[in-house]
């Protein structure tokens, strides 16, 4: 959520490699800025074995992540997604950050339910390749506040995009992500996979006005930039998505815009130029039902209510 991605295209240019400071998308502006008409749309353990064992402990397999699943909008990434409970029957779910959002960056404190929308999606295959376009029927969910999400409702459901695109959805992790673990943070924007781990976890992230809680940062490796705003984050292991991408401290200033600032449980503020940071999602599963319908009085659903 830092510069535009006007900005961020030039930066790519430049460099030639794709190289450019941390950001998340688009800035600056309550408005998303469009994505280029050509681009299809834009921000990592070993085990020992015991002493006089005879066989190595082996480390917990690894699942294969790619794009499948993933999706680009017109200024960011995102994913199609699901619950650990959603029925093949359902409406798919599209996953993106707060800023991400078509009419505007929603305002601290404000809360979208049930907007309409027809906001369409790329969706990529394994390789990155888009297959297919989906189309939302409305937001719904969105804010900025303590989290930075958006959440899609598709005219399709899970079981047509499978049999018409061999695709599935992304499962949300229902428990809260652990310090080192190895993730990936897949931009369907960029077409670009970020491989690093979970460094820890912020009491507040500051950006401008708004503010975030139990953010994630990540380790240096994740150095991503302007598009990849709402790719999922995928844990290696388990190949679920724990976090949303959104933000990261660009010019080392202190809680402006693009700027995010740690601030601790005493009120101690921080910044670290050049990091990287997401907003975890385990919290969205006990806010949706059967038929994958928002329930924000659902036991369990802490997300911020209208």
């Amino acid at each position: 959520m830092r510069k535009p991605l006007v900005a961020a295209l030039f930066a790519l240019v430049i460099t030639g490699s794709g190289v450019a400071p941390a950001v998340a998308a688009p800035a600056h502006t309550a408005t998303p800025a469009p994505a280029p008409a050509s681009a299809p749309a834009a921000r990592s353990s070993a085990a020992e074995s015991p002493a006089g064992s005879t066989s190595a402990v082996r480390a917990p397999a690894v699942q294969a992540v790619n794009y499948a699943g993933t999706v680009a909008l017109s200024n960011c990434s995102g994913s199609v997604i699901r619950m650990p409970n959603s029925a093949d029957s359902d409406p798919a779910l599209v996953l993106s950050n707060g800023h991400c959002l078509e009419t505007g960056f929603p305002e601290p404190g404000e809360v979208i339910v049930g907007q309409t929308s027809t906001r369409s999606f790329t969706l990529l295959n394994s390789a990155g390749t888009g297959v297919a376009t989906l189309r939302a029927s409305k937001v719904a969910y969105s804010t900025m506040t303590d989290t930075d999400i958006t959440i899609y409702q598709l005219t399709r459901t899970y079981a047509q995009i499978r049999s018409s695109y061999g695709i599935s959805a992304l499962t949300l992790s229902d428990t809260h992500p652990t310090a080192g673990t190895a993730i990936k943070v897949v931009s369907g924007y960029w077409k670009r996979i970020y491989s690093c781990t979970v460094d820890g976890f912020v009491y507040r992230l500051k950006e401008g006005d708004w503010t975030w809680k139990d953010s994630v940062r990540y380790t240096s490796a994740c150095n991503t930039i302007g598009g990849t705003s709402g790719s999922p984050v995928i844990d290696n292991a388990t190949g679920k998505v724990v976090a949303v991408n959104n933000t990261g401290n660009e010019d080392g200033e202190t809680c402006t815009v693009n700027n995010p600032c740690e601030v601790d449980a005493s009120g101690n503020v921080t910044i670290h130029q050049g990091i990287n940071y997401a907003e975890e999602t385990y919290q969205i599963v006990p806010c949706f039902g059967t038929g994958n319908k928002l329930d924000l009085s659902a036991t369990g659903c802490v997300l911020p209510k209208p």
